[in-house]
């Protein structure tokens, strides 16, 4: 009875090494594939950082533009060339 009871403790004992063994494991693994997945998303932010300063110096640039169209057509009576008023000079 004793030594059955002993058996149980040993296999109780090396079930749990290595229950604890493949959760060791599990958890490594994981911790790689959460490391992968936190350098992809940092690659795309940086992606997408550099896109948005992209396009908020694009946005400024046709702010200026239309800024000095503006100004152009209100203050000095500019207007845009029609095809009545260009000339075409052929060499």
């Amino acid at each position: 009875m004793i030594r059955t009871i002993g058996y149980l403790i040993l296999l109780a004992l090396v079930a749990g090494v290595i229950a604890g063994s493949l959760g060791v494991v599990y958890a490594r693994q994981e911790c790689r594939r959460l490391f992968v997945e936190y350098n992809d998303l940092t690659k795309e932010r940086d992606r997408l950082k550099y896109e948005f300063g992209r396009l908020e110096l694009e946005r400024a640039t046709k702010a200026e533009i239309n800024g000095i169209e503006k100004a152009a057509r209100g203050d000095l009576g500019m207007v845009s060339v029609g095809p009545g008023n260009s000339v075409v000079i052929k060499r």
